[in-house]
């Protein structure tokens, strides 16, 4: 069977390629496709993953499989996290992810659209803890440089922006890939409600249950 494994940072370096694919026997895991590949990560510590979910050495692999090799990461800092209910500034986040490393950086602004204004509301300790998580797992996933997440809370007027991410990578895939996964997540799983306000209409948006 095929199993296309990922490489990222010094193992690309090493491989001369972001990916390479493995001829593995049926039953195989990914202990064995790290044997497959010899001295490629020798004396590296790694954390994998399989189609983007961490896995151990003895998880089984099946045709066509996506595992991800993870070095460590460079630098340690935390990610820039807050909610806030001052506006939000791209450029200074964008500051705060600027590397000499990062070929690349990519932003995205969440805004206020088609009613008078939003208002959020949020757990905010939780919120900033959760935000945290997603965007150091996210650093780890795809070998970011730098990541920082803000959020409003409190009244956001048409056209201003609510939610801002900004990612920087050695390549525009990596910054790419790292900023869907934070914005993706924020939405889904840090405790954050909005409700929309137009005119004299109110309405909480309906969301899915905090994973």
């Amino acid at each position: 069977m095929e199993v296309n494994v990922r490489l990222f940072a010094m193992l690309r370096e090493r491989a001369g390629a972001g990916a390479v694919k493995l001829e593995l026997s049926e039953g195989a895991c990914v202990r064995d496709a790290l044997d497959s590949l010899g001295d490629l990560a020798a004396g590296m510590p790694l954390v994998m993953a399989v189609n983007r979910e961490y896995a151990p050495e003895d998880q089984v692999l099946a045709p066509g499989d996506e595992l991800a090799l993870i070095p460590p990461v460079s630098g340690g800092a935390d990610p820039h996290v807050a909610v806030t209910g001052a506006p939000l500034s791209l450029d200074a986040l964008v500051a705060r992810v600027r590397d000499t490393r990062a070929g690349a950086v990519v932003t995205f602004q969440g805004v206020t659209r088609e009613v008078d204004r939003l208002e959020y509301e949020s757990y905010a300790e939780m919120a900033e803890e959760r935000i945290s998580v997603i965007a150091r797992e996210a650093v780890e996933r795809h070998g970011l440089c730098a990541a920082a997440v803000e959020h409003r809370v409190g009244t956001v007027a048409l056209s201003e922006p609510s939610v801002c991410v900004a990612t920087s990578a050695a390549h525009r895939g990596e910054a790419f890939a790292g900023a869907r996964e934070i914005i993706d997540r924020v939405k889904a799983e840090a405790p954050i409600w909005k409700k929309e306000v137009e005119g004299e209409r109110e309405r909480w948006v309906e969301g899915t249950s905090p994973r």
